[in-house]
């Protein structure tokens, strides 16, 4: 009997701390009504995806997925400032310093978790509210619905820290008007508010402090169809009239972006800028010249490869080129100098556009074998 009791309290335990824990998780999953709710919930790391959380999300989304009770599925972020700012960049930088296979294991994670998305059935919402970056895009983009506001804040700033936009970055980026695409790819160009729609990242615009009652509207939705889903946050979309009188932020300057970044080579890009001459044009070469050289040149062939593959073929290019990158020095040297000394100023090696040989490059791309990427 003595031993019985023993158990109970330590089921009792556990209850309390599971019930203790949950709001200290770092993400939320919940069923309510016929909707799926993922909340990320990092606040302090502005809900930048860790392993752990990925691997929590991606089997939630498989199970929701198949479940006759599940209409849909909704992602969002806590704190009011991130929806996810991006990955635990911090983390892989320590792994590959030494060794470690998580190198292997969050890439391959957040990629199956991207596709898992891609690929859902069911209707996915992502309220992209606040810094929505890197990873942040990857558990967004590829979804059925995405809702920006007013503080949204779009960016796939890789190229800085030696990496390049992964997330199947390859897959969504080229597919934009133009070559708007390449642009925020190769510069990292942050797009604010109404400018996410605008380039079709978002697909419906809301007031920030109106995602509480539309969330509260899908929740109470009867077995909603997609097009049930559309309508609802169409008329959302059509009520919000802020920031509707502002001009688009690149507006004046899109010409210059389909013709520049339509070049075949980063040389000839540059070349093409210091031609141009303008501002707008000598901002854009500035901002190019402190990127990693090495990136810029993968993140340019991952686009005009990814433009003609499915999101499967792109995401399983990125694996191989993120195991490219974890092996080299640009990333932990662009982390270093981003993120970790924040002192700015990355020592790149190669250290110019053309020390980054074509046969390099071709590497990056070459197939693992066994190591490859499985979706």
């Amino acid at each position: 009997r003595l031993r019985a009791l023993n158990r109970l309290q330590v089921i009792l335990q556990h209850l309390k701390m599971s019930k203790q824990t949950d709001s200290t998780a770092e993400v939320l999953l919940e069923k309510k009504g016929g909707a799926g709710i993922i909340t990320l919930n990092r606040p302090k790391a502005l809900n930048a995806l860790n392993l752990s959380m990925i691997q929590q999300i991606y089997p939630q989304i498989k199970m929701w997925e198949q479940d006759p009770e599940t209409f849909l599925i909704v992602i969002k972020g806590t704190g009011g400032k991130a929806f996810c700012a991006g990955g635990d960049i911090r983390a892989i930088t320590e792994a590959g310093k030494v060794g470690d296979k998580l190198i292997q294991d969050f890439f391959r994670g957040e990629y199956r978790l991207n596709n898992a998305i891609g690929t859902c059935k069911k209707p996915y919402v992502a309220l992209i509210d606040g810094i929505t970056m890197g990873g942040g895009v990857g558990v967004s983009v590829h979804g059925h619905f995405r809702v920006a506001t007013e503080k949204t804040v779009f960016a796939m700033p890789e190229t800085a820290i030696g990496l390049f936009p992964d997330v199947g970055g390859g897959y969504f980026l080229p597919r934009l008007s133009g070559k708007i695409g390449y642009y925020l790819a190769l510069t990292g160009c942050r797009l604010k508010g109404r400018d996410v729609l605008r380039v079709g990242i978002a697909t419906h615009f809301v007031e920030s402090e109106k995602l509480p009652a539309l969330e509260k509207d899908l929740i109470a939705l009867k077995s909603p169809s997609k097009e049930k889903i559309a309508d609802l946050l169409n008329s959302y979309h059509m009520k919000c009239t802020i920031d509707q009188e502002k001009e688009f932020a690149l507006d004046g300057h899109m010409e210059k972006i389909n013709s520049i970044f339509s070049a075949n080579s980063m040389e000839e890009i540059v070349k093409k800028l210091k031609q141009d001459g303008s501002p707008f044009a000598m901002k854009q070469l500035e901002t190019i010249n402190k990127m990693s050289p090495t990136s810029l040149k993968l993140t340019l062939r991952q686009l005009k490869e990814g433009a003609s593959m499915s999101l499967q073929e792109v995401l399983q290019m990125e694996y191989r080129l993120s195991q490219a990158c974890m092996k080299g020095h640009d990333f932990y040297e662009g982390v270093r100098a981003v993120l970790i000394d924040k002192d700015q100023s990355p020592k790149w090696k190669p250290a110019a556009l053309e020390e980054v040989s074509d046969e390099f490059v071709d590497n990056c791309f070459k197939p693992l074998g066994n190591d490859d990427l499985k979706l």
